[in-house]
C-alpha cells in the first residue's frame, strides 16, 4: 500500500492522488486500505516515515562517511531522474506544499525531516572547517531546496548542476577556522 501511495504521490501528486486510487494500484480494497490508514493524512505521513526508513532519501547520502564532506553536499544537487514519469524534486517539499497547515502531521514531519538535513550540511560544512558552519549550511540547503523546486517546475533532473556549481564556489572561497 505504501510503495502504490509512494509512486501515485510521486506521479501525480497527494492532493490528486485519492485513497481509491491507492487501493486500486495495491492493489487492495478499500476497506483494507482504511484499516491500515484511517485518514489519508496517515497514508501521507506513513508513506514519508517508509521513504525515510527506506534510505532512499538525501539524508542517506549526507551521512556517508565513505564520501569526503565536500562530496556529500555537493551530491545534495545531484537530483535523480525518474524511471517513468515527471520529475518530483523533493517529496518533503512537495507535502509541505499541498499540506501548507504548518501544524498537520505531513508538513510538520516535511519541517523536521528539512530541519535535519539542515543539521547534517552543518555537521558537514563544520567538518570542512568553515569559520560560519551555520550561516553556510542555511545558504547550502537553500539551494538544495530550490533546485529541486526548479526541477520539479521545469520537469528537468539534470537543473542541480546550477545550484551545484554556486555550491562549490560557496564551499570552496567560505572562509575557514585558522589552524591550531
Amino acid at each position: 500500500m505504501l510503495a502504490a501511495a509512494s509512486r501515485l504521490f510521486a506521479a501525480q501528486g497527494i492532493n490528486a492522488t485519492s485513497m481509491e486510487d491507492v487501493a486500486a494500484q495495491a492493489p487492495v480494497s478499500k476497506r483494507t486500505l482504511y484499516a491500515h490508514f484511517p485518514t489519508k493524512d496517515d497514508l501521507v505521513l506513513a508513506q514519508l516515515r517508509a521513504l525515510v526508513e527506506s534510505g532512499d532519501t538525501l539524508h542517506a547520502v549526507l551521512t556517508r562517511e565513505d564520501i569526503p564532506a565536500r562530496e556529500r553536499l555537493l551530491a545534495m544537487f545531484d537530483i535523480p531522474a525518474p524511471a517513468t514519469g515527471p520529475v518530483r524534486g523533493c517529496p518533503f517539499l512537495d507535502a509541505a506544499a499541498e499540506f501548507p497547515d504548518p501544524d498537520s502531521a505531513a508538513h510538520a514531519y516535511a519541517r523536521a525531516q528539512k530541519l535535519l538535513m539542515l543539521r547534517l550540511v552543518t555537521d558537514l560544512v563544520t567538518e570542512l572547517g568553515v569559520a560560519e558552519p551555520e550561516l553556510l549550511a542555511e545558504q547550502l540547503v537553500t539551494l538544495a531546496d530550490g533546485a529541486a523546486i526548479r526541477a520539479m517546475t521545469l520537469n528537468d533532473a539534470g537543473y542541480g548542476r546550477h545550484a551545484r556549481a554556486a555550491a562549490a564556489t560557496l564551499i570552496d572561497h567560505a572562509e575557514r577556522t585558522p589552524a591550531e
